[in-house]
């Protein structure tokens, strides 16, 4: 099986041991890079090459290995050995260049190797998976990882979905991550029977990918996040979380809450060591304290964040250069909670609202109801214009109401021309020059102002 993808960084964790395996301690991790030396990994990506820039960072990230105990890593490699030549591919092309081990020297002849690669073969990953399973010696308390890196062209007419199949059938469990770089998804079937989707589009999205492999790699215990709707179902998402110690109160984790191409709450990894305080950065955020997991299993953390979305518009206005703001305030509450320009929506916790709008005159609209997964439109009228040109004096703008004069705005520039932006109404406008010192001097004029139209008015 052939298959052209531009780049594709396929990540595979292969948990290499019996059912019995999970009730025993951990005691030692075995992580086995397998790295693509084949010809496409010369392509330009970004402001380098493909290989250029897979070297360099996997090379970083086996730095943060060093020091750490009751690790062991290994390296693979494809693709590196024999150059194609038209008409013959060179199936056989991988070899395990640096064995398992524990130690920092062992990293760093793995850098070593990394660092005088010069990709020149094919692709036969699914070969190179077939192989890795020997790389491991047995070992009755070992967790034992692959994680494999390639440019995903995968060559020889092989078929990595069946080596998987095959050695899940004789014990070897395998829970991988692709992760794909400028990659056409009508080709991710291909990959579904081995690994999770993952998308790193440029050069810091690997680097993040990858650190966050090689974090689940180094620790067995997984959370799952629910943020629950009104029917306590898991189906809110596309929100920021945030992990801190509780003790200490420092941040420890970033993330987007993601739903997986499986329909469920992404799994992530943390330390269970820590007890954590989780804030989930919804309008109004809300938060969840004193978290503690169970090392070795797969958590489940629940949180109510039940959202709707309000919808400002403008009559008549499509444009989101609207330059009018709306305070949003929790029902009551005094404290500004968000600033939502006109022309965009924006999700909050389900509940009460109160608007205001700041237009001139401003516009107030008290317990506005966000109900889960709705919208709720607000449209208010497209404004109009009024034109203003006097001498020097004092100047003020009041909209009539009910045969009263509600103050608008007080006009201090000292321009003899000035533009307001009102919205439709009848106003009075007030105006005295500063050369009178009599106050039966002040003029009034009243004016009708319509949507999307201009008034003048001369004093």
């Amino acid at each position: 099986m052939k298959t052209f993808i531009k780049i594709l960084l396929l990540s595979i964790f292969a948990f290499m041991a019996t059912d019995r395996f999970y009730s025993q301690e951990v005691k030692k991790t075995r992580i086995l890079f397998i790295f693509d030396g084949s010809n496409s990994m010369n392509a330009q990506w970004e402001k380098g090459t493909k290989i250029k820039i897979a070297k360099r960072l996997l090379t970083q990230t086996l730095d943060s290995l060093k020091g750490l105990e009751n690790i062991e890593v290994g390296l693979r490699m494809y693709g590196h050995q024999t150059r194609i030549i038209p008409g013959h591919q060179d199936c056989s092309d991988t070899k395990l260049e640096v064995p398992l081990a524990a130690g920092d020297a062992n990293i760093t002849r793995i850098q070593s190797k990394i660092r005088g690669l010069q990709p020149k073969g094919t692709t036969p990953i699914a070969r190179s998976l077939e192989y890795a399973a020997e790389d491991f010696p047995e070992c009755d308390n070992c967790r034992n990882i692959i994680i494999l890196i390639s440019d995903g062209i995968v060559a020889c007419d092989e078929d990595p979905c069946a080596v998987s199949k095959a050695l899940r059938e004789k014990g070897i469990k395998l829970q991988p991550f692709i992760i794909g770089l400028g990659l056409d998804t009508s080709y991710l079937s291909q990959f579904e029977c081995i690994g999770e989707f993952l998308s790193a589009e440029t050069e810091d999205s690997f680097k993040s990918v990858l650190n966050f492999v090689v974090s689940q790699a180094l620790n067995n215990t997984t959370v799952q996040v629910n943020l629950l709707d009104t029917k306590k179902q898991p189906s809110e998402t596309d929100v920021t979380m945030s992990f801190y110690n509780q003790k200490n109160g420092k941040l420890m984790h970033t993330y987007m809450h993601t739903i997986n191409r499986k329909r469920v709450p992404d799994t992530i990894s943390l330390n269970p060591l820590y007890t954590y305080k989780l804030v989930v950065h919804s309008t109004p955020e809300q938060v969840l304290e004193n978290i503690k997991l169970k090392a070795g299993i797969h958590n489940t953390i629940a949180i109510d964040v039940p959202q709707g979305n309000l919808e400002l518009k403008i009559q008549g206005s499509d444009s989101k250069y609207t330059n009018i703001n709306c305070i949003v305030r929790k029902r009551g509450d005094l404290n500004t909670l968000n600033v939502q320009t006109m022309n965009y929506d924006h999700k909050y916790i389900v509940g009460s609202y109160d608007l205001e709008i700041l237009t001139l005159p401003r516009i107030y609209i008290d317990d506005v109801k966000i109900n889960q997964s709705k919208n709720t439109q607000i449209t208010i009228p497209q404004n109009g214009t009024l034109e203003i040109s006097k001498g020097a004096g004092p100047c003020a703008i009041f909209s009539i109401k009910n045969g009263k004069n509600n103050w608008v705005c007080n006009i201090t520039e000292k321009s003899n021309f000035l533009a307001y932006k009102l919205q439709p109404g009848k106003y009075k406008i007030i105006f005295r020059s500063e050369k009178s010192m009599n106050t039966a001097h002040t003029i009034e004029k009243e004016i009708k102002i319509s949507p999307n139209l201009t008034e003048k008015i001369t004093f």
